[in-house]
C-alpha cells in the first residue's frame, strides 16, 4: 500500500516540476521587466584566465600590504599562513604529498582568477567594497607572499595575465565534447567571446 502511494506521490512531484517552470515563466503575472543595458553592464564583471575583462589600473605588493593588513589580516594572518580562515601562502610542492596545502601559490592556476575572486568575494564581511587599485594591490601582495612577483613589480591588466602560476600545468583539459577538449589555458567562455564580438 505504501509503495503504491509513494509511486503516486513521485509521479505527482515530477509532473509538478515539469509544469511549474512553464508557469513560473508565464508573462501573465506582470511582475518585473527586462533589464536595461546599463544594469547588465554593472554586473557583467567576469574576468577570464587570459585577462579579458580586467579593468584599467594597477598596483604593487608594497602598496597592497597596507590593504591586506587592514582588510585581510584578521582572517588570513599577517603572512597569509596563520589563518584562522584559509591559508593563502606557502604549500608549494605539497599537493602530491599526504598533507597537501592548497594556497594561492600552490594550487591556483591563474593570477587573473585570484583578482576576480578578490573583487567578487573579499573581504568576507564586506565583499565588493575594495577599489580596483586595492584589488590589484592585494592580489600583488598575495603573489609576493608566495614568491611569484617582486615587492615593487607592477601588477596591472597587462602584466597580471602574463604571470605563470606554479601550478598552471597541474590541471588537465576538460574532455566534455561541448568544450572541444582543448586545454583550459586556451578556453574562452562563450560569454567572453560574445562581449568582444
Amino acid at each position: 500500500m505504501a509503495t503504491a502511494r509513494n509511486r503516486a506521490l513521485f509521479v505527482l512531484a515530477v509532473a509538478t516540476l515539469v509544469v511549474q517552470p512553464a508557469l513560473a515563466q508565464s508573462p501573465t503575472y506582470g511582475v518585473g521587466r527586462a533589464p536595461k543595458p546599463e544594469e547588465l553592464m554593472a554586473i557583467d564583471i567576469d574576468v577570464t584566465p587570459d585577462g579579458e575583462g580586467l579593468p584599467p589600473g594597477g598596483s604593487t605588493a608594497a602598496a597592497g600590504k597596507g590593504v591586506y593588513t587592514r582588510r585581510c589580516e584578521t582572517c588570513h594572518g599577517p603572512t597569509g599562513k596563520e589563518g584562522p580562515q584559509d591559508i593563502l601562502a606557502g604549500g608549494q610542492g605539497s599537493l602530491a604529498t599526504s598533507r597537501p596545502l592548497k594556497t594561492v601559490g600552490s594550487y591556483w592556476p591563474y593570477a587573473t582568477t585570484l583578482w576576480d575572486y578578490i573583487r567578487r568575494a573579499m573581504p568576507f564581511d564586506h565583499p565588493g567594497t575594495l577599489t580596483t587599485e586595492e584589488i590589484y594591490g592585494t592580489a600583488a601582495y598575495l603573489l609576493f607572499l608566495n614568491g611569484i612577483v617582486g615587492e615593487r613589480d607592477v601588477v596591472d591588466q597587462a602584466t597580471l595575465p602574463q604571470i605563470t602560476m606554479p601550478n598552471r600545468g597541474g590541471f588537465t583539459a576538460d574532455p566534455r565534447p561541448d568544450l572541444g577538449g582543448e586545454p583550459a589555458t586556451t578556453q574562452k567562455s562563450e560569454h567572453a567571446q560574445k562581449k568582444r564580438g
